[in-house]
């Protein structure tokens, strides 16, 4: 199967593209990227709504925010001046006030960002009407803009980890106000933000074009834009790359694909954050409320032997429901020791001598699937029967978040913290089925008191303190078993240069900035 920009490429040289952008690009003598990031389709390029793989991709390329990882890093000790050149906290920790760089300009002839779009932006952030991310902005008493440049922001508390609230991440980007008032509930179909590439064009589960934004304030891109190509196979996708069709293709975290990939001649990057990979285990199923069938089943689970499956070089085993790496993770109440002996006595003890059956919802995807085939053989050891149905992966993130799975497979990844990871998947106010609900998808309360004191900790020794002892809880109630972290395994063409060292991405797609270029010779 040959895959080709044709069609595309014909609709730019018609100019029956989306207006002026088109026809810049049809202009530009520069070349144009061409990526897939194996997704069927993006749904939604607002960033307050940009929550899967494959739209976090894309609006980090639209957008800036106020401070920033640098291009290539996932390390939060980093972070750099963005749209903010300076900022200043107060000596009570509750009032930060940032000056803004002057000057830049939103995509799309929307003027001079100021400082009433930052408020606008940060406040949109934190309303759940508007943005999955409000719960990172619930310590926000208010944001106001003294002048043009200047943006204060009154916590209602310290908040020693606000500056990664406001990084170009989950809810920290800034949009223009004009826009978003003028474009209302389409503003994620025609996004405007300040970024190095701005939005040209979306052809449903075909591709979506963005084009460079000359007047970026770092300096004009040298590649003409981005086309990100729609293609969920992985043999189709390898096909294009081979063809010379795509520069930059979303690679299989598997270790022997990795391994033929490099014998290939291929240039393979492995970078963080790992989608740490845990089994969550929904109490509101029985006999999941009893402690002692969840102790059964972290027993009968074998870490070690699905580490050998998916591979050293791709993968991290974990210890704690709080992944490795992340400020505040801690192991000290040591991960689940196989033994499937154990196991069957601790169902014994709870009263299921002949076993249990439990029902798990499950992707097809290649990152999910083959792994809980190998859990699902593990817990036949022990006497436990997992009836697997296996459906596409937009239908298991619905039917997961309507509680109708009683073990959820879920890797995330979040913000290095460990706030980001225990606040959405452990503190009973993100049960699914809450008004407030993220991800917590066993329903495990036994943290609250931890995760929410170290929220609003000033003392960072105490917090860290805070953060160790919410994770023996959740350990000692076995409210998930931790499996390991998934790198991030992408390819790129000899041809491509970043223009950094890709060590880590938030976005979990490597950054292209104003320094990628790519050879045309």
């Amino acid at each position: 199967m040959k895959l080709n920009l044709l069609p595309a490429l014909t609709l730019v040289a018609l100019g029956l593209c989306a207006g002026p952008l088109a026809s810049a690009y049809a202009q530009d003598n520069r070349p144009m990227l061409r990526m897939s990031s194996g997704q069927a389709d993006n749904g939604t390029l607002d960033p307050d709504r940009a929550t899967t793989t494959a739209d976090l991709g894309v609006v980090s390329e639209i957008f800036n925010a106020l401070v920033r990882f640098p291009p290539g890093s996932a390390d939060p000790t980093k972070l750099e001046p963005d749209l903010a050149e300076s900022w200043n906290v107060s000596d009570n920790g509750k009032v930060w006030t940032f000056h803004l760089r002057k000057g830049v300009q939103f995509h799309g002839g929307y003027g001079e960002l100021t400082a009433a779009d930052v408020v606008y932006s940060l406040e949109r952030a934190a309303d759940p009407k508007r943005s999955s991310f409000a719960s990172n902005f619930a310590g926000v008493d208010k944001t106001e803009a003294p002048d043009d440049y200047t943006v204060r922001v009154t916590l209602k508390y310290p908040d020693t980890r606000f500056l990664d609230r406001v990084s170009d991440y989950h809810g920290g980007y800034i949009i223009s106000k004009k826009a978003a008032e003028k474009l209302g509930t389409q503003f994620g179909a025609s996004p405007i933000g300040t970024g190095p590439f701005a939005f040209g064009e979306h052809i449903t589960q075909q591709y979506v074009k963005l084009v460079a934004n000359d007047k970026y304030y770092r300096g004009k891109p040298k590649v003409a834009g981005i086309i990100y190509r729609m293609i969920p196979s992985d043999s189709a996708r390898q096909l294009a790359f081979d063809s010379g069709e795509l520069d930059l293709i979303y690679g299989k975290r598997e270790q022997r694909w990795v391994e033929q990939a490099r014998k290939r001649g291929y240039n393979v990057d492995i970078f963080d954050p790992a989608e740490f990979r845990i089994l969550h285990l929904n109490r509101q199923f029985k006999p999941l409320n009893n402690l002692k069938v969840r102790q059964a089943i972290a027993a009968a689970v074998d870490v070690d032997q699905i580490m050998k499956y998916v591979g050293k070089d791709v993968a991290a085993k974990g210890c704690s429901v709080v992944p490795d790496g992340y400020l505040g993770h801690d192991c000290s109440a040591d991960a689940y020791v196989h033994d499937v002996a154990k196991a069957k006595k601790l169902l014994a003890e709870a009263g299921y001598p002949k076993g249990i059956e439990l029902k798990s919802i499950v992707s097809n995807i290649s990152a999910q699937q083959p792994i809980m085939e190998i859990v699902q053989a593990q817990l036949a050891e022990a006497g436990i029967t997992l009836d697997m149905e296996v459906v596409d992966h937009a239908t298991y993130q619905a039917r997961s978040r309507k509680d109708q799975s009683a073990i959820v497979f879920y890797g995330a990844a979040r913000f290095p913290n460990a706030d980001a990871y225990l606040s959405e998947f452990f503190d009973s106010a993100s049960e699914i089925g809450s008004p407030t609900a993220m991800s917590n998808f066993s329903h495990c309360s036994v943290g609250d008191a931890d995760i929410r004191a170290a929220r609003i900790e000033p003392d960072p020794v105490r917090q860290l303190a805070l953060w160790k002892d919410a994770q023996r809880k959740i350990h000692d109630d076995v409210c998930g078993v931790p499996l390991f972290g998934l790198k991030q395994v992408w390819v790129h063409s000899s041809k491509m240069h970043y223009g950094y060292d890709l060590k880590g991405s938030m976005n979990l797609a490597p950054p292209i900035t104003e320094k990628t270029t790519l050879d045309t010779k």
